[in-house]
């Protein structure tokens, strides 16, 4: 994919997260992807594989105050650096996700907030 190409990817994942269409979201990350939560603290908890990446958002997506703004979004090749502001109801974080991309899809979502 050219940087265009994920771009395009990363917009329909973001739209997907924003209208909190689980499927829609899941149908763009492989068998395999990896999700790195912001919690608990310290260190965020690790999950693998659409099943449990599923279970990990379905919180998030079920909320209907939850909304990602991105505030900035750098491609190289197969990995994006995307900052965003996530809001729910009467509060929100910043932070960013360290993407990466494989066959077309998203294959790993790192996130890290500011405390």
């Amino acid at each position: 994919m050219d940087d265009h190409e994920v771009s395009a990817l990363i917009d329909r994942f973001n739209a997907a997260w924003n209208a909190r269409d689980l499927d829609e979201a899941l149908s763009m990350v492989t068998d395999d992807a990896v999700f790195d939560a912001t919690g608990p603290a310290p260190d965020g908890s690790r999950h693998v594989g659409r099943a449990a990446l599923r279970a990990a958002w379905e919180g998030i997506f079920s909320n209907p105050a939850s909304h990602f703004d991105t505030e900035e979004i750098l491609v190289c090749g197969d990995r994006v650096v995307q900052r965003f502001r996530y809001t729910w109801g009467d509060g929100y974080v910043r932070g960013i996700d360290l993407i990466a991309i494989r066959d077309g899809r998203i294959s790993e979502k790192l996130s890290y907030v500011k405390g």
